[in-house]
């Protein structure tokens, strides 16, 4: 997934999941918390394979991402291509109003539009685009 598309959140909660986003993440899809202040969409085969991994750990570590699967939630797209967010995970990432869904390779994050634009300005400068193409070997 790649891309930022900017939506917005209607008054019952739903986002309209941008189109090309929609494809990869299929009709229906898992939403949780994330280690940053947004949310994290996973499709059905990247949320299984996250899963499996996390129970091939041992049980402690295990415990360690109690976190993530107990705030998830499966989520359907509607006929109108949005998805209901439960209101804890909007409280969790704040989103209220305005939204950037922005692709990041193999899921979507779901952040505060003003958020993301100060976490973009950060990190989308000459310096740090270097910085993480050195450190990721090319």
């Amino acid at each position: 997934m790649f891309g930022v598309y900017r939506h917005t959140i209607d008054a019952k909660g739903r986002l309209a999941v941008p189109a090309r986003i929609r494809e990869e993440l299929g009709e229906t899809f898992y939403v949780t918390i994330s280690s940053e202040k947004c949310l994290t969409a996973y499709s059905e085969e990247s949320w299984k394979r996250m899963m499996d991994q996390i129970r091939a750990l041992p049980r402690i570590a295990q415990i360690k991402a109690r976190p993530i699967f107990a705030h998830a939630a499966k989520c359907e797209i509607d006929s109108q291509g949005r998805v209901l967010l439960p209101q804890p995970l909007r409280d969790f990432a704040s989103l209220d109003k305005n939204v950037a869904v922005v692709g990041n390779g193999e899921c979507a994050q779901l952040w505060n539009e003003e958020t993301w634009d100060e976490v973009d300005s950060v990190e989308t400068t000459p310096e740090n685009i270097a910085q993480v193409l050195e450190e990721l070997g090319f």
